[in-house]
């Protein structure tokens, strides 16, 4: 899947809109190195954003409608206002963009009152990436550029796009999604204490490389399984009199935990433990020790095997195979799970070839889809990347990062 560039995208603009667009933004995907499901339980995680990306280009509507095109779609979907509903099938993919638009209402923020908007990407969705929050966040970039407000912070881009999806789109996301890909910077993990929440930077050694192989399973939170966990967890520390489940040490947790129901339990030690493996996992790559680091990531991925029941048994095939490699410091399922994608950290010496190994192995152990293998970099976050004044001078700005569109998100 080859990558956009700007220049391809203005032109794909021109020829479905038939003029330029004025603004042009991209936002990463993002892996979730380790931390599954601690962020909305209150907790820490640790994200990539990565060199794969959703772009969105746009131009005021005169006329004051929304034109909307997805490369790969077949039509533009044109709307006269706001429709307050949800679209389904091929068109799904607009809640997302109008959940934005609604969000920056919520949040007073300037909203353009017509708009053409394209969006375009080379992070595949369903995979566990984050497809949705880089979405959310190249959308918010464009729009806010167009009314006006080029100044927004990178904290409260992550925030506007964590409400569209908790409230206009209807995943109960916690941050990390949207922190991780507003706050990327390459060359660094994202850790995020969703407390506050607040975003900070920890050092990825150079000798480290991260791999994705997507099952190509069905991986689709809005059906239910995620929403369900997020209950369950909610259940579980309302019985351990706690507000959130990252309040407790595991040690707290075994003297109180006798009293959950066992699904319940279940799901409070994965959290509980969880969020100890992150904080262990900050410290090993403080001191460059790798060999740790992995450990935590396979048992992370062992937890939500048995104890969080978000693997599939496609995941747990794709980890054993991994986690018997040399070159492979660990494994795990990354994002929320019920499908989706595997990620693994390797040393230098694990190649394209390696990869096409374990994916052979997979295959032939009985699954009908050949994992898509991805080989990923650490990146920067969200920006507006190329902006065209009304002169039509290119001149490349960053209101994230800094004006000349080179540097990168800070805490």
């Amino acid at each position: 899947m080859s990558p956009p560039v700007p220049g391809s995208i203005r032109a794909q603009f021109q020829a479905i809109f038939g003029r330029m667009p004025t603004v042009l933004a991209r936002a990463p995907g993002r892996v979730e190195f380790i931390g599954n499901h601690t962020d909305y339980n209150g907790g820490a995680v640790l994200g990539a954003a990565i060199d794969r990306y959703v772009w969105a280009a746009a131009a005021p509507n005169p006329a004051g409608r929304w034109r909307l095109f997805s490369v790969g779609n077949a039509a533009v979907l044109e709307l006269p206002s706001d429709p307050g509903t949800k679209f389904s099938g091929t068109d799904s993919w607009v809640n997302y963009p109008l959940g934005v638009w609604r969000s920056l209402r919520d949040f007073s923020l300037p909203q353009p009152p017509g708009f053409d908007l394209l969006v375009d990407s080379n992070l595949p969705p369903g995979a566990g990436l984050s497809s949705s929050a880089a979405l959310e966040l190249a959308v918010a970039v464009a729009l806010t550029s167009l009314a006006g407000k080029t100044d927004l912070p990178p904290a409260q881009l992550a925030a506007l796009g964590r409400h569209a999806e908790n409230h206009h789109v209807g995943v109960p996301c916690g941050i990390l999604d949207q922190g991780t890909s507003a706050f990327g910077r390459a060359g660094h993990l994202v850790h995020i204490d969703c407390r506050g929440p607040v975003f900070a930077h920890v050092p990825f050694p150079a000798a480290a490389h991260l791999w994705i192989f997507n099952n190509r399973g069905k991986h689709a939170l809005i059906d239910g399984l995620y929403a369900q966990r997020h209950e369950e967890c909610l259940a579980a520390a309302k019985a351990l009199g706690v507000a959130r489940l990252a309040d407790l040490t595991p040690a707290q947790l075994q003297a109180r935990a006798g009293g959950l129901p066992p699904v319940l339990a279940k799901r409070a030690r994965h959290i509980v433990e969880e969020q100890a493996r992150v904080q262990e996992t900050v410290t090993a790559l403080q001191r460059g020790d790798l060999a740790v680091v992995g450990r935590l990531l396979t048992a992370s991925h062992r937890s939500s095997q048995q104890w969080f029941e978000n693997s599939t048994p496609a995941l747990d095939q794709l980890v054993d195979l991994l986690e018997q490699h040399p070159a492979v410091f660990g494994a795990r399922l990354t994002g929320g799970g019920f499908g989706g994608a595997v990620m693994a950290l390797t040393r230098d010496r694990f190649t394209e070839a390696d990869a096409a190994e374990i994916t052979r192995r997979y295959t032939t152990a009985g699954h009908e889809r050949e994992p898509e293998v991805l080989h990923l970099q650490t990146a920067d976050g969200a920006r507006r990347i190329d902006w065209l004044p009304r002169a039509g001078v290119a001149t490349r700005t960053d209101p994230l990062n800094g004006e000349d569109g080179s540097g990168s998100s800070t805490t």
